[in-house]
């Protein structure tokens, strides 16, 4: 019976016989161990045949995960993102400097050997015992490479990355056999190549490509000895040879290299002597990943891309599926950026609001008829810092934004599509009194009926007292009169509102359901500058909503083969008639002309628009189009904290702020650059003859301030009735709680437009 040693440890032949006894019994093992004598070992694992028979011999290299490129619709580049930061490269491309450190410092017998190194196992065995621990490891270049497969392959699971480090002797076993399958295969040029494009070297640099970037600003075919060994000593411990964080370990374990590289010949002492003398001549480069690199602004719509991406099923069925796809990077995107829009986009929003400044805009613009997504842009930076943020203003919750901001009177074209798509003449008048209770009882989906409290009724109001009616659709909307809005939304229901903005592609940011209240008439739902921009796209387009899309292609690169990926396509239906679009677009075109969107208007160049401002001034919002282009200007403080009263913005103080003043001149700027060469069609007006009520009733624009008839904070005031309906259901107005600290808009404090379903009084939406 074999002694052991004391503690019951095995002697050091016999751990060598338990390292190899599997392979060296497999009958392909003698062509890995360049020593037939090495047979003698195999006799100390039982069952070993078999074990190492059961492993697969159909090891593949893995694909290397790379760097992502984004580009712009044009093919510029707008960011690199990579989950490891590597660049393969052809070893005639490497230094042979560097070829040589590493062998000289990893495996030394590298080119006498076969898979295994038996002498090397035989050291190191002897060594570590000797020690009473690990102290050298055994591990030739082949077997390491294998055990960079498997950790590649791992990704960025811990679990898996944990079983491919595991010190086990079915790790050593799989990892040999694969060793002796990758000698056979590849051979030792290959394999050198290979490894040094795998490897990791610390500061986020994997692969010799990056590593040589990051420390020395050079390519890897231009380092010289020093630098070389520099680099293959921190391969051993990335962490404790850092350079950058351990300057003088890092030389020290450099100096080891370079003594290693004189003890086998490869420099000669003299040479080593003088380098070891030499500084480590860092001249590193910060490492520079992901969608903070990006150009133009346009940090946040990569973000965006990178999360069509981790999201669309179109990428892979499971999260997970498509997580591994984006971590092996390798893709070339092409988006629908315009770098022209783009570079407007950030233009204008650069010129009226300062990144400092206590409120925030974001601004999106998308193509009617496509739904390609031109440019996105926010006055707050993609970062980290003071006055960053990472958060996208311009999207919703599930797509790396918030949860979105009131819209104000932008909602009101949709519901005034809605009742025109059901039949309601252009022409309608309503009495549109300066104050009114909400009118009940109101339709909602399902059989459902919405009732406001008889004893102590909601009620709204428009902007200002000198605007009451009677109004026709036509002045109403150019004013932004609420009282009339509230009254048209009454007559057709609430449900052909909510199912018009469904197919607008209208939305909750937060995912949420629309509210079945008549307040939605009045903008008091949470939503995104994409959707509405996308949603006005739909206007443009005369009634064909597109759903948006950021990404025109992708292609894969494989080895070295390139490959296309699928993409989502934008799916286009109609939402409503021509007809109906139509009116919208007259309408709104008198919007910009004659109503609350005048400083917003584009010359000569038809456009159409709306304005609107929610009542505690948390927001203010411009969305408005051309034919050929829509985009929406959000304006607000994406905490929710700071009202827009007596505030500057930009370098301009305000006493108050309104939709058409601050958002309205962003977006004229932004899409005055944006269709700068482009052609300028017009629409297809319909005419609206006056009502008998435009007629006779002049007024104010209603953009001249208001005379505060808003509640505050929304906590007064009547309640909601929860009286019996038709279906035996109850539909309150919408009710809104805003935590104290809450990041990005989720309301606006309860005295916005309709206030927050608690009966407030209502100012405005203009």
């Amino acid at each position: 019976m074999p002694k052991k040693r004391s503690g019951g440890g095995l002697s050091p032949v016999q751990q060598a016989a338990k390292f190899l006894g599997v392979s060296v019994l497999a009958g392909a093992v003698m062509a890995g161990i360049a020593m037939p004598a090495a047979g003698a070992l195999g006799l100390a694992a039982k069952g070993s045949v078999k074990g190492f028979d059961d492993i697969p011999d159909n090891l593949k290299s893995p694909q290397l995960s790379q760097r992502t490129t984004i580009l712009d619709s044009a093919g510029g580049q707008i960011a690199s993102v990579y989950s490891r930061d590597r660049t393969v490269v052809d070893l005639k491309e490497i230094s042979p400097y560097m070829q040589k450190a590493i062998v000289a410092i990893e495996d030394s017998r590298f080119y006498q050997h076969g898979a295994v190194d038996l002498k090397g196992i035989l050291r190191a065995v002897n060594q570590n015992a000797q020690n009473g621990g690990v102290a050298q490891g055994a591990s030739t270049l082949t077997q390491q490479l294998v055990k960079n497969y498997f950790v590649e392959e791992a990704g960025d699971d811990p679990t898996k990355v944990a079983q491919a480090t595991q010190q086990t002797l079915g790790r050593k076993i799989r990892e040999l056999k694969y060793a002796i399958q990758i000698e056979e295969k590849l051979g030792k040029k290959k394999i050198l190549e290979n490894y040094l494009n795998i490897t990791f070297f610390g500061q986020q640099a994997y692969g010799v490509e990056a590593a040589a970037q990051r420390y020395f600003s050079k390519s890897a075919k231009d380092l010289n000895v020093q630098e070389s060994a520099l680099l293959a000593g921190i391969v051993q411990s990335p962490t404790r040879y850092d350079p950058v964080n351990d300057e003088a370990e890092a030389k020290k374990r450099r100096n080891v290299v370079l003594q290693r590289m004189a003890e086998v010949h490869d420099i000669s002492q003299a040479d080593a002597d003088t380098a070891k003398e030499k500084p480590l001549g860092l001249n590193v480069s910060k490492p520079k990943n992901g969608c903070i690199t990006a150009v133009k602004g346009a940090g946040f719509f990569c973000d965006y891309v990178r999360e069509v991406f981790l999201t669309d099923p179109v990428f892979g069925k499971t999260k997970e599926a498509r997580a591994k796809i984006w971590n092996r990077g390798g893709l070339t995107i092409r988006t629908t950026l315009e770098p022209q829009a783009q570079e407007s986009v950030q233009s204008s929003i650069k010129q009226h609001v300062n990144k400092s400044d206590g409120v925030a805009t974001a601004a999106t613009v998308v193509e009617p008829g496509t739904g390609k997504i031109l440019a996105m842009g926010q006055s707050r930076p993609y970062g980290f810092g003071k006055n960053e943020t990472q958060i996208n203003l311009s999207v919703d919750k599930g797509m790396g934004g918030g949860a979105g901001y009131q819209p104000g009177s932008t909602f009101k074209p949709i519901v005034a599509a809605a009742a025109v798509e059901g039949g309601m003449p252009a022409t309608q008048a309503y009495s549109s009194p300066y104050e009114m209770p909400y009118p009940s009882p109101i339709s909602a989906c399902n059989g459902k009926t919405w009732r406001n409290d008889p004893n102590n009724p909601a009620k709204l109001t428009n902007e200002n007292q000198s605007e009451h009616g009677p109004y026709g659709m036509k002045e109403a909307t150019a004013k932004s009169v609420n009282t009339y809005y509230v009254q048209l939304i009454s007559d057709i229901g609430i449900c052909p509102v909510t199912q018009m903005a469904t197919k607008m592609g209208v939305n909750r940011a937060d995912g949420a359901k629309i509210t079945q209240a008549p307040s939605i008439a009045l903008g008091t739902q949470e939503m995104s500058p994409l959707t509405m921009a996308n949603a006005y796209a739909t206007f443009a387009s005369r009634g064909m909503y597109c759903t948006p899309v950021a990404i025109e292609s992708i292609t894969q690169t494989v080895g070295d083969e390139k490959k296309s990926l699928e993409v989502p396509k934008s799916t286009c239906s109609r939402a409503m008639t021509e007809t109906t679009a139509d009116t919208i677009n007259t309408l709104l075109k008198g919007v910009v002309e004659d109503g609350t969107g005048t400083e917003a208007g584009l010359g000569s160049r038809p456009s159409a628009g709306k304005t609107g401002t929610t009542d505690g001034r948390y927001a203010a919002w411009f969305v408005g189009y051309t034919p050929n282009m829509a985009g929406a200007v959000w304006v607000g403080d994406p905490a929710h904290k700071r009202r827009m009263v007596n505030i500057t913005i930009g370098g301009t103080t305000w006493a108050k702020v309104y939709g058409g003043q601050v958002p309205g001149p962003i977006w004229r700027d932004m899409m005055s650059g944006a269709l700068q060469g482009k052609p300028a069609p017009d629409f297809n007006l319909i005419n609206i003859p006056d009502s008998n009520a435009d007629k006779d009733k002049g007024g104010d624009e209603g953009n001249n301030g208001g005379n505060g008839h808003g509640n505050g904070n929304g906590n007064t005031g009547g309640t909601t009735v929860t009286g019996g309906t038709d279906g035996g259901t109850t539909v309150p107005l919408p009710s809104f709680s805003i935590p104290e600290g809450f990041i990005q808009g989720n309301g606006n404090g309860g005295d916005g437009n309709g206030g927050n379903g608690t009966g407030g009084r209502n100012r405005n939406g203009n």
